[in-house]
């Protein structure tokens, strides 16, 4: 199972993020646990200073833009 995290407050996209996930890793049919973490400190903790971010098993793969869910497909294979 993919450990997928989404960094973020929960701006529009923050929420496009998690949606391009999620398509992503249903179109790949892979089991998941998407995750939202909004605490800024928590953020921090990754070495993330600009959001959106996409964290997967643990390490950061893209901050700061929305990738489409073909670009993570790449990550979650």
């Amino acid at each position: 199972m993919k450990t997928l995290q989404i960094l973020g407050t929960g701006c529009p996209k923050c929420k496009k993020l998690a949606e391009n996930t999620e398509a992503a890793a249903k179109d790949l049919g892979i089991d998941y646990d998407l995750t939202k973490v909004t605490d800024i400190n928590a953020i921090m903790g990754f070495g993330v200073m600009m959001t959106p971010a996409l964290v997967v098993d643990g390490q950061v793969k893209v901050v700061g833009k929305v990738p489409g869910p073909d670009e993570i497909k790449k990550w979650l294979v």
